[in-house]
């Protein structure tokens, strides 16, 4: 769910792939834990839940006052895959949509101010939080707690962890429950997401499995990792719940969804003690209340991941 330094090239590339291949979400991804896992795109969906959204003065009044003042932030945005954020196909102007992106949109229109919306890959975000690069961060980042040591989190969602094979392969059966199903396989993966980290730290399974260990590629594009499965140079795909589902629902990525592998909350990032954290779960919250936050899902097929409320800094979901 993230498109690197040569976005431009990159974008034209994934282009090209987007008839014949259906996008999943992100993040998307990366991440719930990171980026999704997809390919091509279809035409946004239509309607606009955010249109109707305005300013609330008592959320506004929650940002510092050099923000007030300015009216800006800056935006470091990982766009990659539906439903999370992704460009659409045979649109005029090549802006970013998706659920992300319509959420995003939202706060800043409560909060009245515009973002300075930067494309960056997902990998890059959270670090350049950290040197003052952006203000904000967003890519269907998961609250985790190794993250948590150095991120704060406004969530807006609750995705996670899932996997993919290509339609035909009953190999994993209908759902992964446990890692070490996947020794022996070669797994696609996200950049700097939470699916790498897990397949990272839990490699060791399979050898106290007494089995061949899996192998990990690791991909910067969505488009990528999918065309590396239907090439059959990956065995399966770890990427988010929604972003999987999203693209087993297209026809044309003969892709089948294995299921949910571990729930994780996904939020806006932002630097550690970062004042802006409490406008933002604010904000989040009147679109909860409001009713525009479940149009936004509803547009996207996400209402599943619904959260009741915007939480800082929750802990990381141990199921």
């Amino acid at each position: 769910m993230s498109l690197p330094g040569t976005r431009t090239r990159s974008r034209l590339a994934a282009a090209a792939l987007l008839p014949l291949l259906a996008l999943t979400a992100c993040a998307g991804p990366d991440d719930a834990g990171g980026a999704g896992a997809g390919a091509g795109a279809s035409p946004a969906p239509t309607g606009d839940p955010v249109a109707a959204v305005r300013k609330v003065a008592s959320v506004a009044a929650l940002l510092p006052a050099g923000v007030r003042a300015s009216g800006t932030l800056r935006v470091g945005s990982a766009v990659g895959a539906p439903p999370g954020a992704y460009y659409p196909q045979g649109a005029e102007t090549k802006k970013p949509v998706g659920q992300d992106i319509d959420i995003a949109d939202a706060v800043a229109k409560v909060l009245g101010i515009r973002l300075r919306r930067q494309d960056a890959s997902f990998e890059t975000i959270l670090p350049a939080l950290g040197s003052g690069k952006y203000d904000v961060g967003t890519g269907n980042f998961g609250v985790t707690a190794e993250r948590l040591k150095t991120i704060d989190f406004v969530t807006y969602i609750n995705d996670g962890q899932g996997f993919a094979v290509r339609q035909g392969n009953t190999a994993l059966g209908t759902k992964v429950t446990g890692l070490t199903q996947l020794c022996g396989l070669t797994i696609g993966t996200g950049a700097g997401t939470t699916f790498a980290t897990t397949l990272a730290a839990q490699k060791g399974v399979c050898a106290e499995a007494g089995e061949k260990p899996y192998d990990v590629k690791v991909f910067s594009e969505n488009g990528a990792t999918v065309t590396a499965l239907q090439q059959g140079r990956i065995d399966v795909v770890m990427s988010t719940i929604n972003g999987l589902r999203y693209q087993a629902a297209q026809p044309a990525s003969r892709t089948t969804f294995l299921g949910e592998f571990h729930r994780l909350d996904v939020g806006f990032a932002f630097t550690k003690d970062s004042p802006l954290t409490p406008a933002f779960q604010a904000a989040v919250n009147e679109l909860i209340k409001d009713g525009t936050y479940a149009r936004i899902l509803q547009k996207w097929g996400t209402t599943a991941s619904a959260i009741d409320a915007s939480r800082i800094n929750p802990p990381e979901h141990q199921s």
